[in-house]
C-alpha cells in the first residue's frame, strides 16, 4: 500500500506498458511511438508464460512493468480498472515511488476517449490501494505504508484521466473509511461531526435536524427507529449550489438520500444466529451518499444536489419501538410496525417525503442496504433498482456503464404496492408474507415520493461490502454507489 498517489511529472520513473494479447501475434510496427511499444511487445514475448490477459503483471527489471490488457476485441473500462488494481498490488511489493503509465497505440473503438481510459486504470489503482489498517493495535505487526507514488503518462488525454480517476477512487475510499469505523466510534452524533467537517473542507452547506426538531415536524420513522439510542436520531443535509450552473443542468435540482443505520441490532425483532455481526454496514447507503457529495464538491460539478442522510442506531431500551405500534410519518401516512427490524425503510421513508416537501427535486436517488432479498436475487455483483421514471432510469443505466458499478432493474407495479397495505394503518413497514421481499421495500418507499417527481431506489445490500479481497477491493466496504451517483448526477452537464 501506498501512502500517496498523485499524477505529476515523474523523473526517472519506472515504465509501466499496457500489453495487449493481441500484439503478442502481430508483427511490430514503425514509427518513434510505435518502435516503444514494439520494443515492449517484443519483451513481453520474451517472457515464458506471460499472456497478456487481464491484469498479469510481470516485472521485468527496476526500470519495466508489463501489464496485460487482454484482447482489443473484448477490452472495457472494467478491463482497464482490473488492470489497474492488479498492477498497484504488485507494484506495492517493490515499492517504487514512480511509474510512469504507457498504453501507446490506437485503443480499441468502444474505448476510444483515453481520458476515460486513464480514468478506469486510476481508478483500479486508487481502489485496490486501500485498506482496513485504522484499528490495527500493538498486536498487528505490519509495515507502515511510506512510499508516496507518483503516476505520469506522455499522452495529456490519458494523464487527465489518471487524475481524474485518483480523484473518484479517493471519493469512495472516504466513503470506504467512515462506513469501516466500528458503532463504538460511529453513531448519528459522530456523523454529523464528521458532515460538518466536510462541509467545511468542501465548501459544502450542512443542516441538521437534529431529534427535537424531528420530533417537531413529525419524523415518525425516523424518531421511533432511532430512539431507543442514546446517541439519538436526526437528519443531516448536505447542499452543493455552485455559483455557475451548466446550462443543461438550470433546471435541475437532484436530491440523493442514503439511508444511515449506524448500528442495527434489529430492535425487538431481535437479530440471531450471527445476523448481528457486520450490521455497520447497514449505513453505507448514506456512506454512498456522503461519498458521493464529496466527490461532486470537490470536482466543483455545476450541478445542483442536495445529499440527505437520515441517521438512526436500532436499539432496545424501555423507549424503543415495538412491532404492533402504529407510527405517523412525515407525510402524515401511517405505519403499523410488524418487524421492527424492516427500520431502514422507515427513515428512508421520512428524508424521502422531506425531501419532495421543501426540496421541490426534480429527481430523487436513494440509495440502501435495504434488504437480504436483493442479495438472494442479483448476489454481490449488482444492486437492485426500482424507478417510477424511464428515462432517470436510463441514465442510471449509463452511469452505471462508465463505472462498471453494475444495476439490474427490478419491476414495481400496483401489485406490489397494494400488498403493502396494512389492516389497521395505511401501511404494514413489512407485509407478513415474504412474497417480493425485496421490491416490498422499493413498494413502501414509494408511498413517500411525488407522483411526478423522478425517483430511482437502489438497494446496495449485496454489493456494499464484501467478505474476501476481490481484484479491486480488500475485505470490507466496497464504496459501492460513490462513482455510480457521481457519474449519474454529471451526466445532468452534458
Amino acid at each position: 500500500m501506498f501512502k500517496s498517489i498523485r499524477v505529476s511529472r515523474a523523473s526517472k520513473p519506472i515504465v509501466a506498458a499496457g500489453i495487449f494479447s493481441d500484439d503478442l501475434k502481430q508483427k511490430s510496427s514503425s514509427g518513434s511511438t510505435r518502435k516503444k511499444r514494439s520494443e515492449h511487445v517484443e519483451t513481453a514475448r520474451s517472457r515464458p508464460g506471460f499472456r497478456a490477459e487481464v491484469g498479469e503483471v510481470t516485472i521485468v527489471d527496476s526500470q519495466l512493468v508489463l501489464f496485460g490488457l487482454g484482447s482489443r476485441s473484448d477490452v472495457q473500462h472494467d478491463a482497464l480498472r482490473t488492470a489497474g488494481g492488479k498492477l498497484i498490488r504488485a507494484l506495492d511489493r517493490t515499492a517504487p515511488k514512480a511509474i510512469s503509465i504507457q498504453i501507446e497505440g490506437a485503443l480499441p473503438d468502444r474505448i476510444s476517449d483515453r481520458t476515460l481510459a486513464g480514468r478506469a486504470l486510476a481508478e483500479g489503482i486508487g481502489l485496490a490501494n486501500w485498506r482496513v489498517d485504522f484499528f490495527d493495535g500493538s498486536a498487528t505487526q505490519h509495515e507502515k505504508p511510506n512510499a508516496a507514488l507518483t503516476l505520469d503518462s506522455d499522452d495529456s488525454s490519458f494523464k487527465s484521466g489518471l487524475k481524474d480517476g485518483l480523484e473518484l477512487a479517493d471519493s469512495a475510499n472516504y466513503a470506504r473509511e467512515l462506513a469501516c469505523t466500528p458503532p463504538n466510534i460511529c453513531n448519528p452524533t459522530w456523523m454529523v461531526t464528521q458532515a460538518r467537517k466536510l462541509a467545511r473542507e468542501t465548501g459544502l452547506k450542512c443542516t441538521v435536524i437534529d431529534f427535537k426538531k424531528a420530533q417537531q415536524l413529525g419524523m415518525g420513522g425516523i424518531v421511533n427507529v432511532g430512539k431507543a439510542s442514546a446517541s439519538k436520531p436526526c437528519l443531516i443535509i448536505l447542499e452543493h449550489k455552485p455559483q455557475k450552473i451548466a446550462a443543461k443542468a438550470k433546471k435541475q435540482k437532484i436530491a440523493i438520500v442514503g439511508k444511515t443505520i449506524t448500528y442495527d441490532t434489529g430492535g425487538y425483532s431481535l437479530k440471531i444466529s450471527g445476523g448481528m455481526k457486520g450490521m455497520k454496514n447497514d449505513k453505507n447507503g448514506g456512506m454512498a451518499t456522503i461519498g458521493a457529495m464529496r466527490a461532486i464538491a470537490r470536482r466543483k460539478v455545476p450541478v445542483h444536489v442536495v445529499g440527505l442522510l437520515p441517521c438512526a442506531e436500532n436499539m432496545v431500551n424501555g423507549e424503543a419501538y415495538r412491532p404492533d405500534d402504529i407510527i405517523e410519518m412525515y407525510n402524515k401516512v401511517t405505519v403499523e410496525v410488524t418487524n421492527t427490524d424492516a427500520e431502514g425503510r422507515l427513515v428512508l421513508a421520512d428524508a424521502l417525503a422531506y425531501a419532495c416537501d421543501k426540496l421541490k427535486p426534480t429527481a430523487i436517488f436513494d440509495t440502501a442496504t435495504l434488504t437480504g432479498g436483493v442479495v438472494v436475487a442479483l448476489g454481490k455483483w449488482s444492486a437492485g433498482v426500482w424507478s417510477n421514471d424511464d428515462p432517470l432510469f436510463d441514465r442510471l443505466q449509463k452511469a452505471s456503464d462508465a463505472t462498471g458499478e453494475k444495476i439490474w432493474r427490478m419491476p414495481l407495479w400496483k401489485e406490489h404496492k397494494d400488498f403493502m397495505r396494512a389492516k389497521h394503518a395505511d401501511l404494514w413497514n413489512s407485509a407478513p408474507a415474504r412474497d417480493g421481499h425485496p421490491i416490498q421495500g422499493a413498494a413502501f418507499l414509494s408511498f413517500f415520493v411525488d407522483d411526478e417527481t423522478p425517483w430511482a431506489h437502489i438497494d446496495i445490500a449485496g454489493t456494499s461490502a464484501t467478505d474476501s479481497d476481490t481484484d479491486l477491493h480488500v475485505s470490507g466496504p466496497t464504496g459501492y454507489g460513490v462513482r455510480l451517483l457521481t457519474e449519474a448526477v454529471e451526466s445532468w452537464t452534458r
